[in-house]
């Protein structure tokens, strides 16, 4: 099995049930990756940067692993990986794809690193994205723009857009995104790959970036549900460094998605969402959702329609939510202990105040500067009741909606984005 272009259309679980197999080994994995990266990437612009000497070093170390020691190791073991550089990485550049982190070089691995490590899964580089994960399409990176690999001419969605398309156009088998807002289902949809956001407190958050801490959620992206699953399965569960992880150990997701793959989905209710249904779509996205769901009822599935009243409001409490969290969170970079520093000029005085504004003028980009500024008026004395304890309000009252939603149903379904 020695031909890239065959291998690398392989599933993660065909891949990795070739490694086992002894018909392929990690590094011959990683080498046919990375020979893949260096021919697309000229048109792709998927990774920020490929740590293809790590990659190897870690293929190798797997491969020289006795068998026995091998099969203790989750069932992806061998498999290589992108990683969306919002999440930190021991000895490879992390810069969130802003020029405030340029050069930063992290000390300690995120969580989902250290058991992706574990695992035995080499790490082929870090993927492109929206700076500090604020935008939906890549194009607010602060070094590149990433294209769709299906049309060059068409952006890949975003944040996340660098580890979606690497794992469109084949770069990577799997990729982790972060989801705040979208960032990993959004360029699910729009590169037609698996985009996951696990439930909150899901996967830990120690050494993700932080964007807006009640929203961010690490998750798996792949080209199949299954490859989602076992990706799921191992960066799942129970974190102390996080005081926001669930205590409960991850559920069987792998497993589910092999029951799913049988297509018998008697008994299973999908709840059809009618507040995100009408105006808006364009005529395709319409038409293929609709066709996706009169599959899932041809496979057995009951399709009811459920309400979520309060679902209309959920973008107005998302866009206060999040920038006040933006706000607070990137007060951190500040040119003082570390990432870029811009001295005042010569004839301003040397003040940290001044440093502070000129660093943070030079480091961020438009669309940070716009996401702070909404932030922290948000925040600001006589409107933190008004706009973010009100937002806070909402979102308690969106949660209500979704639990009576689930009482009617077993999964909701809605189009993912309005537009291609």
């Amino acid at each position: 099995m020695s031909d890239t272009n065959e291998l690398v259309k392989l599933s993660a679980a065909e891949m990795a049930a070739a490694v086992k197999a002894g018909e392929v080994s990690s590094r011959e994995l990683v080498d046919a990756h990375l020979s893949v990266i260096e021919a697309a990437e000229p048109s792709v612009q998927a990774f920020l940067k490929v740590s293809a000497d790590e990659a190897r070093a870690q293929a190798d170390a797997f491969d020289a692993k006795p068998a026995a020691d091998k099969a203790d190791l989750p069932e992806l073991a061998g498999v290589p990986i992108a990683i969306k550089d919002m999440i930190v990485t021991k000895g490879i550049e992390t810069t969130a794809a802003s020029k405030i982190l340029e050069g930063w070089v992290p000390p300690y691995d995120a969580t989902v690193i250290e058991k992706l490590k574990a695992a035995g899964l080499p790490i082929l580089g870090k993927t492109n994205l929206d700076e500090f994960a604020q935008g939906s399409s890549t194009e607010h990176s602060a070094y590149q723009t990433t294209r769709n690999p299906w049309d060059t001419e068409r952006v890949p969605g975003g944040s996340g857009g660098g580890s979606a398309s690497a794992v469109a156009a084949f770069e990577a088998p799997l990729a982790l995104g972060t989801d705040t807002g979208g960032s990993i289902r959004q360029p699910g949809a729009l590169t037609g790959t698996v985009g996951v956001k696990p439930t909150y407190g899901g996967v830990s958050r120690f050494g993700a970036i932080a964007m807006a801490s009640s929203l961010d959620q690490i998750g798996p992206v792949s080209r199949t549900v299954l490859d989602s699953a076992l990706l799921q399965e191992i960066i799942g569960g129970h974190d102390k460094h996080d005081s926001t992880s669930i205590p409960e150990g991850p559920r069987p997701m792998a497993a589910a998605a092999r029951e799913g793959a049988k297509r018998d989905l008697k008994g299973l209710k999908v709840g059809l969402v009618k507040e995100l249904g009408g105006d808006g779509f364009q005529p395709g996205v319409q038409a293929r959702f609709d066709e996706a769901v009169a599959k899932l009822k041809d496979m057995g599935a009951e399709v009811v329609e459920v309400s979520c009243p309060h679902f209309e409001y959920a973008l107005g409490a998302y866009y206060i939510i999040m920038p006040s969290e933006v706000s607070s969170n990137l007060a951190r970079y500040d040119g003082m202990r570390y990432g870029m520093r811009v001295m005042p000029p010569d004839n301003v005085p040397q003040t940290a105040a001044n440093m502070m504004a000129y660093t943070r003028e030079a480091g961020f980009g438009d669309e940070v500067k716009r996401r702070i500024i909404l932030g922290t008026y948000a925040l600001s004395a006589g409107y933190y009741d008004a706009w973010y304890g009100s937002a806070q309000k909402v979102r308690t009252l969106i949660i209500n909606d979704f639990k009576a939603a689930f009482e009617q149903a077993d999964v909701l379904v809605s189009p993912t984005s309005p537009t291609t």
